[in-house]
C-alpha cells in the first residue's frame, strides 16, 4: 500500500479543515517545503498536496506554489485543487508533479476529463470523488459545497480507461473515527480497474491493517501526532 501524507494549503499555509468546512480550520506551523522534507525523512515516497483556495473557487489559486513545491520536493507529488484544463495539468506536470488530481471536472464534464486521460495518460491523472453516504454514496463537488445528484458508481464507471481514484467519505474526513471500510471494500470490488486511495478517517495502525485499497491518505491524525508517519509507513509495507 502507498501512503500519501497530505498537506492542504490556504494562502500558502498548511491547514486542516473539519469535514471540508472553511469556518473550521486549524493552521500548522511548518512551511510547506519543510513539511515535504520531513515526510521524505520519515521514509515517504509520495505526498498529496491540495490547493484548498483553488478547490473553493473552482479555479487555480496557488498553482505557482504547487509548481515550486513539485519542482523542489524530494518526493513524488500528487497535486490537487482548481485543476480545470489541459493547460493547468501541463503546467504542474512540467514543474515536476507526478500526478494531477481531477475532481469536480470529472463530475461535470466527462468529455473533457476523458480527453485529459487520453492526452496525459492514466498514470498521470488521479480522479478524485468525494461522497456523502446516504442510501448510495453520492458525489459532492466544488470543495464539498455542491451535490452532483450522481452516485460514486455513476461517475467512476464513466472512465474505464482511468487508473487512479482518490475516494473520500466526507462524513469521516477529519473526524478521527476510522475509515468507512464497508464503502472502501465495496469500491475495491465494484471498480477493479481502479487503484483506490482511501481518504477520510485513517487514525491508527489498525485502520491501515484493515484497508484493502492500493493507497491511503494520512491527514489530521498525522498532523496532530496521533499517528506517526514513520510507523505508519512501516505498517503499510
Amino acid at each position: 500500500m502507498i501512503l500519501y501524507p497530505a498537506m492542504d494549503l490556504i494562502g500558502g499555509r498548511i491547514v486542516r479543515l473539519r469535514q471540508g468546512r472553511f469556518d473550521e480550520v486549524t493552521f500548522f506551523d511548518p512551511a510547506p517545503a519543510d513539511a515535504l522534507r520531513s515526510f521524505a525523512g520519515a521514509g515517504a515516497a509520495w505526498a498529496h498536496v491540495v490547493d484548498l483556495d483553488g478547490a473553493r473557487v473552482g479555479a487555480p489559486a496557488q498553482h505557482a506554489l504547487l509548481a515550486d513545491l513539485a519542482r523542489s520536493s524530494p518526493l513524488k507529488l500528487q497535486v490537487a485543487g482548481g485543476v480545470r484544463s489541459a493547460d493547468h495539468v501541463q503546467t504542474l506536470l512540467d514543474a515536476g508533479a507526478a500526478r494531477v488530481v481531477i475532481g469536480s471536472l470529472a463530475v461535470r464534464d466527462p468529455d473533457a476529463t476523458a480527453a485529459l486521460l487520453e492526452r496525459f495518460g492514466p498514470e498521470r491523472i488521479t480522479l478524485s470523488l468525494d461522497v456523502r453516504v446516504e442510501v448510495e454514496p453520492m458525489v459532492a463537488t466544488h470543495g464539498w459545497q455542491e451535490d452532483s445528484g450522481l452516485s460514486l458508481w455513476d461517475v467512476a464507471m464513466r472512465y474505464p480507461e482511468a487508473r487512479h481514484l482518490l475516494l473520500t467519505d466526507i462524513g469521516r474526513d477529519g473526524m478521527l473515527e476510522g475509515p468507512n471500510h464497508a464503502l472502501l471494500a465495496q469500491a475495491v470490488e465494484r471498480l477493479p480497474h481502479l487503484a483506490i486511495q482511501a481518504s477520510g478517517g485513517v487514525t491508527s495502525l489498525d485502520d491501515l491493517h484493515q484497508l484493502t485499497t492500493d493507497g491511503a491518505i494520512l491527514g489530521r491524525a498525522m498532523w496532530e501526532g496521533r499517528l506517526d508517519l514513520a510507523e505508519a509507513l512501516d505498517a503499510s509495507r
